[in-house]
């Protein structure tokens, strides 16, 4: 019989008058990977955060290895044998690398006051090269590497210390299949030394192959733990939603032909050490999608076609013979854009739900004489809000109180309510749970019907083959294959062009 590690007691939290976890109870075994689902808003994340310090606890309790935990911070739960890696960006910026993986535990390397750097970016190398990340060099910047390398670090950060129990919190979204396969090794690894991994993902395959045992909660309340070998994904679609999840999931239409109008041409478009004469139509009422591996280039093509790249050369130009060369240009010209980055470059944390809806439509909420109209930006918040299905209290509640997958969604629904032609999608769907999913898809579909165009950059494979008319494959900076929508089209066609 297994040993348990942790023991979860009547666990509540609450925000307001949202009640974001109530009376939670169950148990996590040493030695296995224990898998937390459920859609957006259901208590995932907030428990695992109460358990890392992150949030404090309202009443209940953690039992680990025998003895009840509280801690108050994330140092304090390192130092109980519990880390986490979080769904968005957990290092901080204007510190080093190997500053980021020793904080709080920088006295390690301090003798008679004075910290001994090299000390410490020495034990940082080591680590990273044990990782397999020696490519990230201790003594940088942890600015100067992209979102990806900075999750790398994390992963060093997270588990360098053999904690008892790993919370992973959405963070294989944020990865590319290169970082991923690193991601499960960690996992394995830390299983098989006989600790704990806390594995949160809405990719049901993924928690289906890589998870020991699943609990489900669902709007805060406990519903049941399986195992996982016990249960397959449309069983786990019911236990997350109450029903069964019907309808076409992605796109059922093949051969329909693509309008040949140009809304958008990209033209010889270069940034530098990003990407490389990169030149494309985009058609009216086309979804054209971007695949590669993480440094492929395909998220700088997203902030290419909206103005946002720094030192970029080529041109992207309208039908109407605009060039967009700025975000204000894109915004005016009906383009729409979410960044894969979502906390630092698609909302804005400390402003509500409603203001980020509204943002880029202050000329539909104008009243008397010009200015904003209060009542006709709650009236527009709400219904784009209520479109996307934003749990929330209102739409006065600051974005930063949200899950991730329900931030996503207000970045969706603040371009809904913008009614852009042409959408820059930057992986949509990162952290949202299956049913959204579903309706995101089908919200493309219809957008693509009423004759908008979308560009859709994504490391999910399958859903770049079953929502896209055209794929485009990145290679170090330059497009190395275009695949055309067939029912015959599989992941190892995109894997092939790829790598």
């Amino acid at each position: 019989m297994s040993e348990v590690r942790l023991q979860v007691q009547h666990l509540c939290k609450s925000f307001g008058i949202t009640k974001a976890v109530q009376d939670v109870s169950f148990n996590i075994n040493k030695g296995e990977v224990h898998a937390l689902i459920g859609e957006n808003g259901s208590g995932k994340s907030t428990l695992t955060n109460m358990l890392t310090g992150i949030y404090s606890i309202d009443s209940g309790h953690f039992i680990l290895d025998g003895k009840e935990i509280h801690p108050k911070n994330q140092v304090e739960a390192n130092n109980e044998g519990v880390s986490i890696i979080v769904q968005e960006l957990g290092t901080l910026s204007g510190l080093t690398v190997a500053e980021n993986i020793f904080l709080g535990h920088e006295s390690r390397f301090v003798k008679y006051g004075i910290k001994n750097t090299n000390a410490m970016n020495r034990e940082a190398q080591a680590l990273l090269d044990k990782y397999g990340f020696g490519r990230i060099k201790a003594g940088d910047m942890v600015d100067d590497y992209n979102f990806e390398d900075r999750k790398l670090v994390e992963i060093v950060k997270a588990t360098y210390f053999q904690p008892k129990i790993v919370v992973i919190d959405e963070t294989t979204t944020a990865l590319s299949q290169e970082g991923r396969e690193e991601l499960y090794k960690q996992m394995n690894r830390i299983r098989d030394e006989g600790n704990t991994v806390i594995f949160i993902s809405h990719d049901l395959p993924e928690v289906l192959r890589m998870s020991d045992t699943i609990t489900c909660l669902r709007d805060g309340v406990y519903i049941g733990t399986v195992k996982s070998c016990d249960i397959d994904e449309d069983g786990l679609k019911r236990l997350m939603v109450g029903r069964e999840v019907t309808g076409n999931y992605y796109r059922a239409d093949y051969g329909e032909p693509v309008s040949k109008e140009v809304v958008m041409s990209v033209k010889n478009v270069s940034v530098p050490g990003e990407i490389g004469n990169i030149t494309f139509d985009l058609h009216k009422g086309e979804i054209l999608g971007f695949g590669g591996l993480s440094e492929s280039g395909m998220h700088e093509v997203g902030k290419a076609c909206f103005g946002a790249s720094f030192d970029r050369t080529g041109s992207v130009t309208l039908a109407d013979g605009t060039e967009i060369n700025s975000i204000p240009t894109a915004i005016s010209h009906s383009i729409a854009y979410t960044s894969k980055d979502r906390d630092n470059e698609s909302v804005v944390m400390n402003q509500s739900i409603g203001d980020n809806i509204c943002l880029p439509s202050l000329d539909k909420v104008k009243g008397f004489m010009g200015m904003l109209s209060g009542k006709k930006m709650k009236e527009f918040a709400r219904e784009y809000a209520a479109e996307m299905s934003v749990k929330m209290v209102d739409t006065d509640q600051f974005v930063s109180d949200l899950s991730g997958g329900n931030k996503q969604k207000v970045v969706l629904a603040r371009w809904i309510g913008k009614d852009s032609d042409i959408l820059v999608l930057d992986s949509p769907t990162r952290g949202i749970d299956i049913k959204v999913k579903q309706d995101i898809y089908q919200l493309m579909d219809r957008m693509r019907k009423s004759g908008k165009s979308i560009i859709m950059i994504s490391e999910e494979l399958m859903e770049l083959i079953g929502m896209c008319d055209r794929i485009l494959i990145m290679k170090d900076g330059k497009i190395n294959g275009e695949l055309l929508r067939s029912e015959n089209l599989d992941e190892n066609s995109l894997i092939a062009k790829m790598v």
